[in-house]
């Protein structure tokens, strides 16, 4: 299962918040960010700023939407809320097949530089994966 929902906190049967803005395009989530899995594979995230993003993970290709706060909690944690919308039925790096309508809260945390980020399962830095690294000069 694709890393993003393998750490779910919450998996429900909720629609996207109704009218929730997608993120500034200031966002420190906004760009294109890798995930080393084992050395052996990689997972591409593609944070758009109309709130969809692209995951390319082995064979996968997916796409969701998500919702973000422009601010982070007082621990510091972004927390993400995502909902995969497409899937092309493939096996990602840990050779699961994601399903549609699968959704997925995790916790973010970036780095000061804003150029890595670990995402977590609360918000704790005890249950993380990471990190995640962000790609230069190509197109989100």
């Amino acid at each position: 299962m694709r890393l993003l929902a393998g750490l779910l906190v919450v998996l429900a049967l909720f629609p996207r918040v109704a009218g929730a803005a997608p993120p500034a395009a200031h966002h420190p989530i906004i760009g294109i960010w890798k995930l080393s899995v084992d050395g052996r594979c990689a997972e591409t995230y593609r944070f758009r700023g109309d709130g969809t993003s692209l995951v390319t993970s082995a064979h996968e290709v997916s796409e969701s939407e998500f919702a973000i706060p422009a601010r982070p909690s007082e621990k510091g944690f972004y927390k993400l809320e995502d909902k995969i919308v497409k899937d092309n039925g493939k096996q990602d790096c840990s050779g699961e097949v994601m399903k549609v309508g699968t959704q997925a809260t995790n916790f973010v945390r970036f780095h000061p530089s804003g150029q890595i980020f670990l995402m977590c399962a609360t918000e704790s830095l005890e249950t993380c994966i990471g990190p995640f690294e962000r790609v230069r000069g190509e197109e989100i």
